[in-house]
């Protein structure tokens, strides 16, 4: 989804992408005409915010951080939340995008609802962005694009599983909730995102959603991405109960000037260029 306006700013070569999430904000810049990731940073919040204290967070990173004071040729948004669902293309009408939702999602009437093309998984995702951090970022910026964190998840999965024969289980690590994505054969199997406060929860949706979709723990590959570490009790956990556990590769072509914490973290927000 883009929101354009008729104001023709000066262009530069900087693109920006920013990752929204009640739990954490990421913000990445992009040296365009040299290829670089010249800004990456993460905020993670002591305790998950509402909308409203979001944008006050959003709102005071922008103020203090110089890199971001710049004029950009590109701004996108990634609304990171659990207020989506998928819809296959052949049953998707426009005009129901609140039914689509109510069934596994708290709305309310008030809620804008709105839609993304997600062309690899031949399936739409629809989804409530954070309507507040969207007028604040065309206010400061005007024309961008923004996007639910699925979508580039999907997409980007998707591109990289495209000759592989077997099938993977991609788990998508952040603060308090992870994207589990089910992809073989180059097909979508399964999406969805789970809050967790503890290992335990962790591994059970894990392997609750191995069982649903009939993959067997001993056969599978579980991909890690995101913000884990072989160290971490998560990983430990997983490790103890799925044979072939793993972590996945951005595969960018980007120079950093300084490198994230590794070639998998950062991913959605990375990949969105």
């Amino acid at each position: 989804m883009a929101i354009t306006n008729n104001n023709i700013d000066k262009l530069t070569n900087l693109e920006m992408s920013i990752q929204i999430s009640l739990n954490g904000l990421s913000f990445c810049i992009l040296q365009k005409d040299t290829n670089t990731i010249s800004f990456l940073k993460n905020i993670e919040f002591e305790k998950r915010l509402n909308p409203l204290e979001l944008l006050e967070q959003l709102k005071s990173v922008f103020n203090s951080e110089k890199s971001l004071q710049n004029n950009f040729n590109k701004v996108i948004v990634i609304h990171d939340n659990e207020l989506s669902t998928l819809v296959p293309k052949p049953l998707f009408k426009e005009d129901a995008l609140a039914d689509y939702l109510k069934f596994n999602s708290k709305i309310l009437k008030s809620d804008f609802i709105t839609y993304d093309d997600v062309i690899l998984g031949e399936s739409m995702c629809v989804y409530v962005p954070y309507i507040n951090i969207n007028n604040y970022v065309y206010e400061k910026h005007g024309a961008f694009i923004f996007k639910h964190v699925s979508t580039v998840l999907i997409e980007s999965i998707l591109q990289a599983e495209k000759n592989s024969e077997t099938p993977k289980v991609y788990v998508n690590v952040s603060s308090g909730h992870f994207e589990l994505i089910a992809v073989n054969k180059a097909k979508l199997l399964f999406y969805n995102t789970f809050e967790y406060t503890s290992k335990e929860d962790f591994i059970y949706y894990i392997l609750f959603t191995a069982e649903q979709l009939n993959l067997n723990p001993e056969v599978f590959n579980l991909v890690f991405i995101g913000d884990i570490n072989n160290d971490d009790e998560y990983y430990k956990i997983a490790y103890r109960y799925v044979r072939h556990v793993s972590f996945g590769n951005r595969n960018d072509s980007f120079s950093f000037s300084e490198l994230p914490q590794s070639s998998y973290s950062n991913f959605a927000l990375i990949k969105s260029f």
